[in-house]
């Protein structure tokens, strides 16, 4: 089942976050594996096709010679390689450059954040998903299930290690044409910083899922931290035109 939690940014301001359920999670991580063994299988083909082209007479040679050893040796470290890679590398390198998504999170309109409600960075990624390889072959996410069970937050261990929890994508709201629309717009570089930018697009991304009293007290929270420094015909406006216009 889906909760909803409040998570509260170091500047004391809260966001609300849908998590994903067990279903959706272990759907999406289907999805991916699916995605995984096509890949791994793509890669073996390869391989054999490419051995097709070595004659048959040096194939026979390198496997009776006193080399043998060593190419198997070879051989099999590359395979561990190839199927860390495909099988853990997936994640780490896709929810570190897709901002917290997996091909199969994505489709189940999920995504991994930081415990802040932040992106997750490649370090946290790196965590949860070293973790993974213990999960996944001890009882084949048998601990995950458990530990996301016990968990307030649907956390399995490699969350719980990297500080991250997985949520439903918000629901972007689609901007309506107004008279506004013509109006001049300023730059927010000249008034706020890289941090304060973040804050009021993720307010302004969300505000349509939160109550009239909670979005009025966001967009006043965010808007009276900037006030002080924004011209005065933006300063005149109300919290959330304020926001709008930045």
């Amino acid at each position: 089942m889906d909760r909803t939690i409040d998570v509260r940014t170091p500047e004391s301001i809260a966001f609300s976050y849908e998590l994903a359920g067990l279903g959706s999670r272990f759907l999406a991580l289907a999805l991916d594996q699916l995605i995984q063994l096509a890949t791994l299988l793509a890669i073996v083909v390869g391989a054999v096709l490419a051995l097709q082209h070595v004659p048959p007479a040096q194939r026979m040679h390198v496997l009776s010679s006193g080399e043998a050893k060593v190419v198997r040796s070879i051989a099999l470290a590359i395979v561990v390689v190839v199927v860390f890679a495909v099988f853990f590398g997936y994640f780490i390198v896709f929810e570190a450059l897709w901002n917290g998504q997996t091909p199969g999170k994505r489709l189940l309109g999920i995504r991994v954040v930081r415990d802040g409600g932040y992106p997750i960075d490649f370090g946290a990624s790196l965590i949860r998903n070293l973790i993974r390889v213990g999960e996944a072959t001890l009882g084949y996410y048998l601990l995950s299930m458990v530990s996301a069970l016990l968990s307030s937050e649907n956390k399995r261990l490699g969350d719980l290690a990297a500080g991250t929890i997985v949520v439903r994508d918000a629901r972007l709201a689609v901007p309506q044409l107004n008279a506004r629309a013509t109006e001049p717009v300023y730059s927010p570089t000249a008034y706020l910083s890289g941090e304060e930018r973040s804050l009021i697009k993720r307010f302004l991304d969300r505000r349509d899922e939160l109550s009239r009293e909670r979005r009025a007290i966001l967009a006043g929270q965010l808007a009276d931290r900037i006030r002080d420094r924004v011209p005065p015909e933006l300063a005149r406006l109300d919290s959330e035109s304020l926001l709008e216009r930045l």
